[in-house]
């Protein structure tokens, strides 16, 4: 497989309507995956070496990205969810490889702007249920 490009790794959020709308102006996006692990080593563990119990834990998924403010209606939906404290479809597309799909939650959202530069943010995004994954 090809190298694939940053750009075309997008996070898009679902704008109430069934439809996932790109958030406009990130210029970097992250999504990482993670288990909690259940240790269930014991005195009779072989050789006393630590044993995981398969298929336990709570898995998550968190997305972020930053980029540029660009007023658009993604950013003012983005706003909106945000200070509803809403849980929403998102849907995060991983060039050449799949599509996660799943509730989650913004819990935090920052700007900043320096003086005689463009305002950017930040946002970031916890699962908030089952996600989803289609291989492309």
């Amino acid at each position: 497989m090809a190298a694939q490009k940053g750009k075309d790794l997008l996070i898009k959020i679902d704008d109430g309507t069934g439809v996932f709308v790109t958030l406009a102006g990130l210029r970097a996006r992250q999504i990482a995956l993670g288990a909690d692990l259940v240790d269930v080593t014991n005195a009779e563990s072989a050789g006393r070496w630590r044993e995981l119990l398969a298929g336990a834990g709570v898995r998550r998924a968190a997305l972020s990205g930053a980029g540029v403010f660009r007023d658009q209606a993604s950013d003012a939906l983005m706003r909106t969810v945000f200070f509803a404290g809403e849980i929403r479809a998102y849907e995060a597309i991983i060039p050449d490889f799949g599509t996660l799909t799943g509730p989650f939650q913004i819990v935090s959202l920052e700007y900043r702007g320096e003086h005689a530069g463009e305002v950017t943010f930040d946002a970031a995004f916890e699962s908030a249920g089952e996600i989803a994954f289609a291989a492309l």
